[in-house]
């Protein structure tokens, strides 16, 4: 198991690593002064106090106190969680759509924040890296869609290289971004920067398709894509080799 810690973060550092630790499936752990309100079936809040926040892969969040087992507040399994700096506070929330329920825990400094790569004791694993996701793609180009041809790997751009570039059927240039497990906005935000660098090395007018090709993606991921016109293909790792993931 790998483990992040950063002590007394500043918001934005925090931030930063929270967002991160979404996009690689980590169990996060945060601890310090916090406010907690709570909307949905009903409405409550917490004042200012010391407190635990635990952040599950599967979407769990749980709020602990130093007293008890049972936490102070929670959201179930299927939760979305979100991380914000407002009004110079952290702002973690937690959103489950159904029902309509929102979790936001407000940090006002942050002591502790741990993100573990935990990799072990999990129903549904996906086995391999993205070098071999990207053998698989080159060996097999059709996982990318009927009539792709992939051209390079690790082609340079603006914004850094791309996992594959090629061409479609009809002749347009793809990028397709390469995840060996579920992702959030982040990646579909990488993609979105390396087609708009080949939009620029293209002749004005050139239609340049975003592939981002990885086990599932959360709704905001999806709704980001939709908003850029790019696009999402489902397919994981050969086994055999890499970290273990998690596509809950």
């Amino acid at each position: 198991m790998t483990a992040t810690t950063l002590h007394e973060p500043a918001h934005r550092e925090a931030l930063w690593e929270l967002e991160s630790a979404f996009d690689r499936g980590d169990l996060v752990t945060l601890f310090g002064t916090c406010t907690v309100e709570y909307d949905g079936r009903a409405a409550s809040s917490l004042g200012p106090g010391a407190r635990l926040l635990v952040l599950k892969p599967d979407g769990s969040a749980l709020v602990h106190t130093d007293e008890g087992r049972t936490p102070v507040n929670w959201q179930p399994p299927g939760s979305e969680h979100r991380a914000a700096v407002r009004d110079g506070r952290l702002r973690v929330r937690s959103v489950r759509t159904s029902p309509d329920e929102t979790l936001d825990v407000w940090f006002s400094a942050v002591d502790q924040l741990t993100a573990y790569g935990v990799t072990g004791g999990r129903s549904v694993e996906v086995v391999g890296s993205e070098a071999d996701l990207k053998e698989r793609v080159i060996a097999d180009p059709e996982l990318v869609e009927a009539g792709f041809e992939p051209l390079a790997t690790e082609r340079e751009s603006d914004a850094g290289p791309i996992d594959v570039f090629g061409r479609d059927a009809a002749g347009r240039p793809v990028v397709v971004e390469l995840k060996r497990r579920r992702v959030g906005p982040a990646a579909a935000g990488q993609l979105a920067r390396y087609v708009n660098a080949i939009e620029r090395e293209e002749p004005d007018g050139t239609e340049v398709r975003g592939v981002l090709l990885a086990p599932s993606i959360t709704d905001r991921a999806r709704d980001l894509l939709a908003d850029e016109g790019l696009e999402h293909v489902a397919a994981d790792p050969p086994d055999g080799g890499g970290d273990a993931g998690d596509d809950t």
